[in-house]
């Protein structure tokens, strides 16, 4: 299965946002490990981060793999069009974050894009991608 991982707004700026939140590694870093641990589970990865809506919703569209992995930040909360999009994408979509966003403040607790996904898995740090793949590689097998 192919697999997109995507991620939005300031995700870029991991390593250097707040540590105690969003943990110490880069989006780089992350993607290495992510990467890695695809390749064990039989599964091919494709990353893309972009502080844009726009572009996020152009990128859904048109994929044509397997599944996505998002973690939309801060579009999470409030973009009708990048749900939208998830909504008529019939590729199997998980929503992960690396802080829990349900135990932070009122407006992240809302996510417009969870009922649009097929599952959720927040506050595990880099471990919520990690566990997303594993979820994945088992529908393929």
């Amino acid at each position: 299965m192919h697999v997109l991982i995507l991620n939005g707004p300031n995700l870029n700026l991991l390593g250097q946002r707040d540590q105690n939140v969003y943990g110490g590694k880069t989006l780089a870093e992350i993607n290495a490990g992510l990467e890695a641990e695809a390749k064990k589970l039989g599964l091919t990865v494709e990353f893309y981060q972009s502080n844009s809506e726009g572009e996020l919703v152009d990128r859904i569209q048109g994929f044509d793999g397997g599944a996505i992995i998002i973690n939309a930040g801060a579009y999470s909360h409030y973009s009708l069009a990048v749900a939208d999009a998830l909504r008529d994408c019939k590729k199997l979509k998980i929503e992960a974050h690396l802080s829990n966003i349900f135990a932070r403040e009122e407006f992240r607790r809302t996510s417009v894009l969870s009922p649009v996904c097929d599952g959720v898995i927040s506050g595990f740090g880099e471990q919520s991608y990690l566990l997303a793949l594993k979820y994945l590689a088992g529908r393929v097998q």
